[in-house]
C-alpha cells in the first residue's frame, strides 16, 4: 500500500455558485482558478499523484496550456484514474476534509461522496468527506476562501 496527501485552496471571487467535490453549491462567491477551482477534487488528485510516486497536479494539467480553462475537475480527476490504472495502481481508500467558513456543507457531503465514489470507480464506503472550518482564523475564517487536504491509499502494481 501507498499513502498520499494533497492541498489546495483557492481565493473567492464574485459569482454565484462553487464547485467542489463535483457537485455545485450556490453562494454569492465563486472560486478565482484556471478550471472551475474545485479544491476539493484538486487535493485528492495530488494525493493520488503523490501516492504513485508521480509529479503533481500542476505537472499533469499545467495551468498555462488552455484546454485546462474552465474544465470540470472530475474530468481531471477521471484522467488521474486512468493514468493511475495504467500505471498498475489500485485506488483503496480516500479521506477529504474541506476547510470553510461558508456556506455550510454538511447538506452536500453525501452527494460529493458519491460522485467522486462513481469517478474513483469504487464502492461510496472507500470514500470520506468532511467539513470543519478554522473559528473564523485564517483566510477560510475571514471567507477569503475555502482550502481542502486529502489523504489516499493506493494499492501497489503486482
Amino acid at each position: 500500500m501507498r499513502i498520499g496527501h494533497g492541498y489546495d485552496a483557492h481565493r473567492f471571487t464574485d459569482g454565484d455558485a462553487l464547485v467542489l467535490g463535483g457537485v455545485r453549491i450556490p453562494f454569492e462567491r465563486s472560486f478565482l482558478a484556471h478550471s472551475d477551482g474545485d479544491v476539493l477534487v484538486h487535493a485528492l488528485i495530488d494525493a493520488l499523484f503523490g501516492a504513485a510516486g508521480m509529479p503533481d497536479i500542476g505537472a499533469h494539467f499545467p495551468p498555462s496550456d488552455e484546454r485546462y480553462r474552465g474544465i470540470d475537475s472530475m474530468v481531471l480527476l477521471e484522467e488521474t484514474v486512468t493514468i493511475l490504472r495504467k500505471s498498475g495502481f489500485a485506488v483503496e481508500y480516500a479521506d477529504m476534509t474541506i476547510v470553510a467558513q461558508r456556506p455550510k456543507m454538511g447538506p452536500h457531503l453525501a452527494a460529493m461522496r458519491e460522485r467522486i465514489a462513481e469517478v474513483l470507480g469504487t464502492d461510496v464506503s472507500r470514500v470520506n468527506v468532511k467539513a470543519t472550518t478554522e473559528e473564523r482564523m485564517g483566510f477560510t475564517g475571514r471567507e477569503e476562501g475555502i482550502a481542502a487536504h486529502a489523504v489516499c491509499l493506493l494499492r501497489e502494481p503486482k
